[in-house]
């Protein structure tokens, strides 16, 4: 049977044997919206919890409207083209509006990136600037959470007048879901902040998962330093498997993102019978699997339906290697997950984005975890605790061989997007 898997731009066809196929798992079907920028506009005059955003502009000499980096597919110039010019009317100069990329820890956008991001109309009409979340003379110090967290936030938000976060409600394997608060924190939060909220006091808790916000810590954590850091408007999107806008919400920061998770909740979940011995998974495609870093997240999802000592498959591009050269450090001074676990259970070692080899290994310890990229050569890969292969079909192939020719597989084409259980 062949099934096309999220990879890169392209996607990636794979021919699997249907006797072993216990399900393709997806999204339920939703209606994209047939005139999306209408239903924004509305959006923006009955919001949901707050005035209309252009009675909030009125008398406010500036705005800051963060967005997502490269790595969330929001359409953003969509979104942008009727929110700025609804704070232009309502008197906030344009020279007075920053659009600030909340990257949290991950890499500057610039160039072509912005284009894509934002759109030429934005780029070439705005101001744009990137939030860099190891520089904390870009940020203010806020104190404490009740959780000890330390509150370092960008300047740039906390001075403007008016603060705008735009974002996507995607299901996210710590916080529960993206979207809202996760804008803030971690995307404009500075490195001591990020790193105490993805420490083991957070992570570690069973509940810190995707699809789970009741009761989970990293979700409670970073909507407090939102709600501490301020938010006055929200707008986020709801996508389909296709990508399209199928929802939008816009208002108060908790209430807009409490009211699009219920609509992402309904979408995204799916269930097979029983554990199965193979889940193949993916990295959600371009732009999330552009490195291991990001397509960590995929394996996450598949660990709830795999069976203990079963095997995940990963298909991912990878097109630009491992991340950044913190996190291939990691790597580097440990020589397996045990040591790597060990030495941060200690307390004193650390090294920026060990948060997601954490998360990875939480897979490992159940499953084993076959790769397939263009993106990392073989002899890389293996040194990343995981094991390459050179097709999905030549690992699946190798797990019948281990598991027997009866073996069961479940296959989740959009990898992170999707809430795996079992019935």
């Amino acid at each position: 049977m062949e099934v096309l898997l999220d990879f890169g731009r392209q996607g990636l066809r794979v021919d699997l044997p249907e006797r072993n196929l216990v399900k393709v798992l997806g999204y339920r079907p939703a209606q994209p919206l047939a005139d999306p920028r209408s239903v924004l506009a509305e959006r923006l005059e009955n919001p949901r919890g707050t005035p209309p955003l252009v009675d909030l502009a009125r008398g406010k000499r500036s705005a800051c409207v963060a967005v997502c980096d490269i790595t969330r597919p929001v359409p953003n110039p969509l979104i942008l083209s009727e929110l700025l010019p609804t704070l232009e009317k309502a008197g906030i100069p344009r020279s007075n509006i920053i659009i600030l990329i909340a990257t949290g820890l991950h890499r500057p956008n610039e160039g072509r990136e912005l284009e894509e991001i934002l759109g030429r109309w934005v780029l070439e009409n705005y101001r744009i600037e990137n939030h860099h979340g190891q520089d904390l003379e870009e940020h203010a110090y806020l104190g404490e959470s009740p959780r000890g967290v330390p509150v370092w936030i960008d300047r740039r938000w906390l001075e403007a007048d008016l603060k705008i976060a735009v974002g996507l409600i995607e299901p996210h394997f710590m916080a529960g879901y993206s979207g809202g608060r996760k804008l803030i924190c971690p995307g404009l939060a500075g490195l001591p902040t990020v790193r105490a909220w993805h420490s083991p006091q957070f992570l570690e808790h069973p509940l810190a998962r995707s699809g789970v916000l009741l009761g989970n810590p990293v979700h409670e954590e970073n909507t407090w330093i939102a709600r501490r850091a301020g938010c006055d408007f929200t707008v986020n999107v709801v996508l389909d498997e296709k990508r399209r806008i199928v929802h939008v919400e816009a208002g108060e920061m908790e209430a807009a993102f409490l009211a699009g998770v219920q609509v992402v909740d309904v979408m995204v979940r799916d269930k097979v019978p029983q554990p199965v011995d193979v889940v193949i998974t993916t990295g959600a495609g371009y732009p999330l699997d552009a490195t291991f870093y990001q397509c960590v997240k995929g394996m996450v999802a598949a660990e709830p339906i795999v069976k203990p000592g079963g095997t995940v498959i990963l298909a991912a591009e990878m097109s630009e290697g491992i991340g950044s050269g913190e996190f291939a450090q990691i790597f580097e001074e440990n020589h397996s997950v045990e040591e790597f676990l060990d030495r941060i259970s200690g307390g004193e070692y650390f090294r920026m984005d060990q948060w997601q080899l954490e998360e990875m290994a939480k897979v490992k310890r159940k499953a084993r975890i076959v790769v397939v990229t263009t993106g990392l050569p073989k002899e890389r890969l293996s040194r990343l605790f995981v094991e390459p292969a050179d097709s999905v079909e030549t690992a699946v192939a190798d797990c019948l061989a281990r598991y027997g020719q009866e073996a069961t597989i479940a296959v989740m084409p959009k990898g992170p997007y999707l809430i795996a259980d079992v019935a």
